[in-house]
């Protein structure tokens, strides 16, 4: 019906010609081209507008048929983002969109006949038009049923509506005439009289026109709707598509073009938001290493200061091409050329006698000075001179020592590049030496020679250097890890050196080596003879002897004094009888090693770059046996233990060495019997970690849920499905994780709930662990939920105004402009846009400054950054209370466990304000710092647990933890702090006399605690493991000192024995702790407590070196009944401990024991060989050890 243009004429019937967008003229003003045309030329004025009504009047439509103009059904107005539609399309599509029924059920609803087939429909048209009826049946699979209101309306019209659209619109019609109050004919509202009703009725359109335009009564027909023949102004034409302009094509307006690049650029900056905390985490760490370093310097600027050499001539060493010029002193006397530190320690002895000729380079640069002197089987010594006269004064001073040996000197030049190339330096000739051992036992050891390592990346000069190379003395001792001073060096080598010339070649080096690696005990025991048998008599006098035992006791690597190994040396004597003999033979000293032919069959020697070969070498858990079995005979327990229970001292019944046959399983159960264990140690942690992660999962389903099905309603889902999903349903796991994981930094309340029966079903020792996990899950899902708000925001900046009017109402008003705000409106424009910005940011430095090294570096930087957890709060509630999609949930979740961390914090605040007076302050070795403080009123602990302290006089307030190493029962507080880090160097300097006498008396600390920890629970089970391993005991000095004073007031414990294992690279670090075992050993009566004591400093256990200091143990303990190292009755060891081994033996020794706790402190490789050696003992399916640990 509607045509595809209008016509435009005046009162005098003139049809004027239509502009087009072009320039164009047309008859008529297309359809097509005039939708939301404000400003065309053709309609400037009033007059316009009359003319466009009167050319209407005059134009003839078309039919009414089925046929719509393609002005609507291909080029219909549409939104700015798609500027044309299709008035069908979106006709049919509304009426699905609103659920309208089919054609057949709208015509059963307005009592039409029914059709059945589609030529029913229009019997005329299918006369006309079959194919047409064929083609509509086809799209709809011949079902009439299924055709749509709309189109079959439209077939039904021939010369006008049909029989369903002529229903409609009368129904329509008659609906809202009736139902309007105010229609003209309702004489019931009393608004009109008759007499003006029926002069309504008589105004036609005609005269509507006639008085809103400048049209006479003649220039319009009666009935404007129709045009008779005889009516003025007939139409030129009838107008077709063809005759008009083309319809211009759609054109596309994205709504987020110019906005890519910006958005893109916020996106990659909120992504750099944690690189950036970590470069200023980096930044911290710097300084404060600066300044810690800058604090030592301090302390030691005295010793620090390089001192002008006082003998010698100034030089500078070069020793690479990657390492600074380091500042020397060259001297030359008594045919030596020694070079000294600037502090006047000798770092380097040439022997110029043995020396044949001396080759001198000397470089020809003006820069530098340098002189190259090649020394024969050692490394070359390059020196830089500061000007040319200090170079040939050396070289003038080397020349006469020359002349008058008679040597030959040859002194050439070259530039200095290729004199630095032409040096052999200190590393070059340690990849040599290490060539040359590695191929020394690929000889004994039969190992493959490609396994000896190859030299295919030196020169074919260097292969042969390495061939023919031979050992110094000092080279020798640092293959063996000694001091070049030791006495053992100095015995073996002069042994080995057989032709005397001060090097042992490779042959020399062979000999030696093949005795120590394969020989039998006696070949051993013959060879360390022969070593001090400086004359070869076969004898050794008393002074040798002592002289030998000397040897090995220094090779303890300074563990011992020299007091200590005196007295060791005469217990060794004293034990084999030897104090009355003149002389030694071979047979007295082997007969002192008969009880450890054992230790001795198995002894090698290592060597650097042995342990590369190390493949037949004996497992730890093979070699190390240091106890024999409960069950042994007198016989076989040897004299120290003889010795022992002739003093009544019981021995402990641990060995590690036990029957392992009948712990054969296969693989499968050993999993099995592994995953069950596992399941019974962390079963607590399993169930809070469900419980925690159960909800979690919970809330996010549910909110994911509702948005994906339940939420149609708010239109959200529609527009954009997944980044409202991801959005919504991580947004419900942050909000109950956020608020929940201050439960698990509530100390208090968990020292106080570990005394209770939830102990039993909470793992409280897991706490911060858990607040890890959380935190990080909390993280992960903070990222998730960013990430799909900005599909979000992509989603709604693409997104038609309206539809963001009608889903966010509050914030966004429709002003007909159709175009949506830009990203940046909602990201820093609205309140949950900025928060979240600065949430993230939040995040961002509180992980990076919690992570591991961070924390450790700077402790107050992770303390200061922790604390924005009270901005992460703040502005979590204000980012939910926006309300852009659904009504705040955040506060709800963060209330209780809120109140419960307030309640927390003021008991902890109560406590912070109270000062707490020093009495007692020591400063140990290995910085240590022992502080005894009065125990403030009320103050109830438990032994293991641990405090945190502060100190203001260090101007800052953080607080630090430390385990207390006081017992329960003593009357003062006891921490001893080892200076590890800035606070703790600074702190012990607070502690030094100096700043004592300054300050007049020692500073008061404040006391935050006690807070509980996995290690107080060594009382809850029958058999208790302690392993502590350097600062790390300090937990357990107070546990074994509480056993001690329970036992001894027969107070009720279920604790029956107790072993501890103290691992420290030499006793001599932590002396304190020996005196506390001391005390313990004393005050054991009942003998709870086993003492088992590594010093990992010296070589392994079956290291020749170590065995024999292994038996110089054993002696000066059956002598003394107490350690040579320690002074305690415990047995000392030597490397690290046999966990595995020493596991086996507790099964062995206590079988009725179900389950034997184990607790460890210290470093993570410590903590982590235990779990690993729980971890393989709990494959079996006997003794269950249970595994608690603390790391620092």
């Amino acid at each position: 019906m509607a045509p595809p243009g209008v016509y435009m004429r005046n009162r005098t019937c003139h049809f004027r010609k239509i502009i087009n967008i072009d320039g164009s003229e047309s008859p008529a003003m297309r359809l097509c081209n005039s939708f939301w045309k404000r400003q065309s030329a053709n309609m400037k004025s009033g007059q316009d507008v009359d003319e466009l009504l009167m050319g209407m009047a005059s134009q003839i439509a078309e039919k009414e048929d089925n046929i719509v103009v393609e002005d609507l059904r291909d080029y219909l107005y549409g939104p700015l983002r798609f500027s044309r539609t299709d008035l069908v399309a979106l006709t049919i599509q509304r009426g699905r969109d609103f659920g309208l029924q089919s054609y057949t059920e709208t015509r059963r609803a307005l009592d039409l006949p029914p059709v059945k087939t589609f030529e029913e429909i229009n019997p005329e048209l299918s006369r006309t038009n079959p194919q047409l009826l064929h083609d509509v049946a086809e799209q709809y699979g011949g079902d009439i049923s299924k055709l749509e209101l709309f189109p079959g309306g439209l077939l039904e019209s021939t010369d006008g509506p049909g029989p369903v659209f002529t229903a409609i619109i009368l129904d329509q019609f008659e609906r809202i005439r009736n139902g309007d109050r105010f229609w003209f004919e309702n004489k019931q509202n009393g608004l009109f009289t008759d007499e003006e009703i029926r002069r309504i009725r008589s105004v036609t359109y005609q005269d509507v026109l006639i008085a809103v335009t400048s049209a006479e009564p003649t220039d319009l027909q009666k009935n404007v709707f129709s045009w008779m023949s005889g009516d003025p102004c007939p139409q030129p034409a009838q107008l077709e598509a063809s005759m008009l302009h083309p319809c211009t094509n759609f054109t596309t307006l994205n709504y987020f073009d110019g906005s890519q690049a910006g958005f893109g650029i916020s996106i990659i900056i909120m992504c750099l938001f944690p690189v950036v905390s970590f470069l200023v985490a980096c930044l911290v760490a710097c300084l404060r290493k600066y300044r810690y370093r800058k604090f030592q310097r301090r302390k030691g600027k005295a010793g620090d200061r390089a001192e002008e050499p006082t003998l010698g001539i100034a030089a500078y060493e070069w020793q690479g091409h990657k390492k600074l010029l380091h500042p020397v002193s060259v001297e030359i006397e008594n045919r030596r050329l020694q070079v000294f530190d600037r502090s006047g320690a000798m770092q380097r002895s040439l022997s110029l006698k043995n020396q044949d000729h001396l080759d001198i380079f000397l470089s020809s640069s003006h820069t530098h000075k340098a002189v190259l002197l090649k020394v024969p089987k050692e490394y070359d010594l390059v020196l830089f001179f500061d000007d040319e006269s200090k170079r040939s004064e050396f070289v003038s001073h080397l020349r006469l020592e020359l002349e008058d040996m008679r040597k030959e000197i040859r002194v050439k030049e070259m530039r200095e590049g290729e004199l630095l190339k032409e040096a052999l330096t200190k590393e070059q000739r340690a990849q040599i030496v290490e060539t040359f051992i590695r191929h020394a036992f690929s000889k004994v050891l039969e190992i493959e020679r490609c396994h000896a390592g190859h030299m295919s990346s030196v020169s074919r000069k260097r292969a042969r250097e390495v061939l023919q190379c031979e050992l110094t003395a000092s080279e020798f001792a640092d293959a063996l890890g000694l001091k070049p001073d030791s006495l053992f060096v100095d015995s073996m080598f002069t042994l080995a050196d057989k032709d005397g010339n001060g090097y042992l070649s490779f042959q020399e080096f062979l000999d030696v080596i093949v005795i120590f690696m394969k020989g039998s005990p006696e070949e051993k025991s013959q060879l360390m003879f022969s070593m001090n048998d400086i004359g070869g008599t076969g004898f050794l006098s008393k002074e040798e002897f002592a002289r030998m035992l000397r040897s090995f006791i220094e090779i303890s690597n300074g563990v011992l004094s020299k007091a200590q190994a005196e007295d060791g040396i005469k217990a060794m004597m004293q034990a084999a009888g030897f104090d009355n003999k003149e002389k030694i033979s071979w047979r007295d000293f082997h007969s002192l090693l008969k009880d450890h032919e054992k230790e001795l069959q198995f002894a090698q020697l290592n060597v650097k770059g042995m342990e590369k070969q190390g493949r037949k070498r004996l497992s730890r858990d093979q070699r190390v046996s240091f106890i024999l079995p409960a069950n042994s005979s007198i016989k076989s327990d040897g004299p120290e233990l003889r010795r022992r229970k002739k003093l009544s001292i019981k021995a402990p019944a641990v060995y590690v060495k036990p029957k392992r046959e009948q712990y054969i399983r296969n693989p499968v159960q050993q999993k099995v019997q592994q995953f069950k264990r596992f399941i019974e140690n962390y079963r607590r942690h399993i169930v809070c970690f469900i419980i925690v992660f159960g909800i979690t999962a919970g809330v996010i389903t549910e909110r994911c849920y509702f948005y994906s099905s339940q939420a149609e309603a708010t239109g959200v889902p529609e527009t954009t499905v997944m980044g409202i999903i991801i959005a919504r349903g991580t947004a419900a796991g942050i909000s109950f994780l956020l608020p929940y994981i201050l439960l698990t930094v509530c100390r208090n309340l968990i020292t106080l709930l570990r005394e209770t029966f939830l102990n039993r079903y909470i793992p409280f020792d897991a706490a911060i662990d858990l607040h890890r996990i959380m935190a990080m899950t909390a993280v992960v899902l903070s990222v998730a939920h960013s990430l799909g708000h900005v599909v979000n925001v992509y989603i709604f900046c693409t997104s038609d105004l309206s539809i963001l009017s009608c889903l966010f109402p509050k914030v966004i008003a429709n002003n007909g402009s159709e175009i949506p705000p830009k990203w940046y409106w909602w990201f820093f424009q609205t309140v949950p846009g900025i928060t979240g910005v600065l949430l993230l940011f939040a995040f961002a430095f509180m992980y990076v400054f919690a992570s591991h090294y961070f924390r450790r570096i700077s402790f107050r930087g992770f303390w200061m950054t922790h604390y924005l957890y009270v901005v992460v709060y703040i502005l979590t509630v204000i980012h939910g209370s926006y309300a852009l999609l659904q009504e705040p949930r955040f506060h709800i979740y963060l209330i209780p466990p809120s109140l419960l961390f307030l309640l927390d914090k003021l008991i902890s605040l109560s406590r912070k304000k109270v000062e707490i007076p020093v009495v007692r302050a020591e400063l140990l070795l290995s910085g240590v710092t022992h502080l005894e403080f009065k125990r403030p009123k009320g103050f109830v602990y438990r032994s293991g647990q641990w405090v945190r302290i502060a100190c203001l006089m260090l101007d800052t307030d953080e607080y630090h933890p430390f385990t207390l190493t006081s017992a329960p029962h003593e009357e003062t507080l006891s921490l001893h702090i080892r200076a590890v880090g800035p606070w703790t160097s600074r702190l012990r300097e607070l502690y030094t006399e100096e700043s004592l006498l300054e300050l007049g008396g020692y500073p008061k600390l404040y006391l935050d605690g006690p807070f509980g920890e996995g290690h107080q629970e060594w009382n809850d089970f029958e058999v208790s493991v302690l392993v502590g391993g350097g600062i790390g005991v300090t937990p357990f000095t107070s546990i074994l000192k509480d056993l001690v004073f329970k036992s001894s007031i027969k107070s009720k414990i279920l604790c029956k024995k107790v072993y501890f294992i103290w691992v420290t690279r030499t006793q001599r670090q932590f002396e304190w702790v020996s005196d506390i075992i001391r005390e313990v050993e004393e005050m054991d009566t009942q003998e709870l407590v086993s003492v088992h004591t590594y010093i990992t400093q010296v070589a392994e256990k079956f290291d020749l070196r170590t065995t024999m200091l292994y038996v110089c143990e054993r002696h000066f303990q059956k002598v003394w009944n107490r350690s040579l190292f320690t002074g305690l009755r415990s047995v000392t060891h030597f490397g690290r401990p046999p966990f595995v081994s020493f596991f086996s033996s507790l099964q062995e020794v206590h079988p009725e024991v179900g389950k034997i706790g184990v607790f460890s402190c210290g470093p993570p490789g410590l903590t982590k060989n235990v779990e690993k050696a729980c971890q393989k003992m709990n494959k079996r399916d006997q003794t269950y050890f249970l595994h608690h640990y603390e790391n620092f």
